[in-house]
């Protein structure tokens, strides 16, 4: 059986070799090692094949009687023994792709979750293009290694995402539609036919305000929904909202290069086959 096994370790001459030395007496094997400096002392990820019989708690005593601080572990599939540099190209790949995709992705890629924080788990946040903010947590704390890893990868993608915006939705250009805002509804209008539409519905409390916004197949990547999401936001806006949240299914391209577009601040999340994307609107204009 498969483990990941992380544990902080002095940063001095021979302290792996004693955790290797450990692990060969009790008949363990260690498939694959990752190392996170951190000033005096390092996080060592280890992926350690073990026999069937062990528990976790054995393994935590085996690696901890070793010499190892803050010890977790938690099995893993074959998966696991991927060589990085590989996984975060074919990350990459895939959120380019289907850039919904980019919360599971990434916490499939740093062994995390994208559900909501409990209060004890350890958050990573990437920006993408200085608008679209990405949160994976888990209770596993995340190395400053790991943290530049994502910085990097967000920007990247960000990069990439950028190049393939549609042409600003405020450029006229010829055949361009109408945006018509008639109380909680924003309507695209072209040739006297709806293009798209969005409208936002008032919500109790504190609690975001839910938006719902379509735009025609033959309207796509031509800035509709990014003039739709910016107008219906400004809506919301002025009749007193202070957040919107826009969900729609996880398998949506548009979402994440429409919000970069509308230069929004918003927070992606996905969570089963939907995607949800909060929008503060404390720094719109009224």
């Amino acid at each position: 059986m498969l483990w990941r096994v992380r544990a902080g370790l002095a940063d001095r001459p021979g302290a792996l070799a004693e955790v290797a030395a450990a692990c060969g007496r009790a008949g363990v094997n260690i498939v694959t090692v990752q190392v996170f400096p951190e000033g005096p002392s390092v996080t060592d990820e280890l992926v350690l094949q073990v026999p069937p019989e062990w528990t976790r708690d054995q393994l935590l005593e085996l690696v901890a009687r070793a010499g190892g601080d803050a010890v977790s572990a938690a099995p893993v599939t074959t998966a696991a023994l991927e060589d990085q540099p590989t996984r975060y190209v074919r990350a990459v790949r895939q959120i380019i792709a289907q850039p919904a995709t980019f919360p599971d992705v990434a916490a499939h890629l740093f062994d995390a979750d994208v559900a909501p924080s409990a209060g004890a788990d350890d958050v990573l946040e990437m920006v993408v293009g200085g608008s679209a903010t990405i949160q994976i947590r888990r209770d596993t704390p995340f190395t400053p290694t790991e943290r530049a890893r994502a910085h990097a990868l967000a920007e990247l993608v960000g990069e990439v995402l950028d190049a393939q915006v549609p042409p600003a939705p405020h450029q006229p250009g010829t055949g361009d539609p109408e945006f018509v805002t008639t109380g909680e509804v924003v309507s695209a209008l072209a040739g006297g036919k709806v293009a798209g539409r969005a409208e936002y519905a008032r919500a109790e409390g504190d609690a975001p305000w839910p938006v719902d916004l379509w735009v025609d197949p033959a309207w796509h990547r031509r800035g509709v929904g990014t003039r739709l999401l910016a107008d219906v936001a400004r809506a919301a806006r002025s009749a007193g909202a202070d957040e919107i949240v826009l969900t729609a299914p996880s398998d949506t391209k548009a979402v994440l290069p429409m919000v970069l577009a509308a230069g929004m601040r918003g927070r992606i999340r996905m969570a089963g086959e939907s995607l949800t994307v909060r929008i503060a609107l404390s720094d719109l204009r009224r």
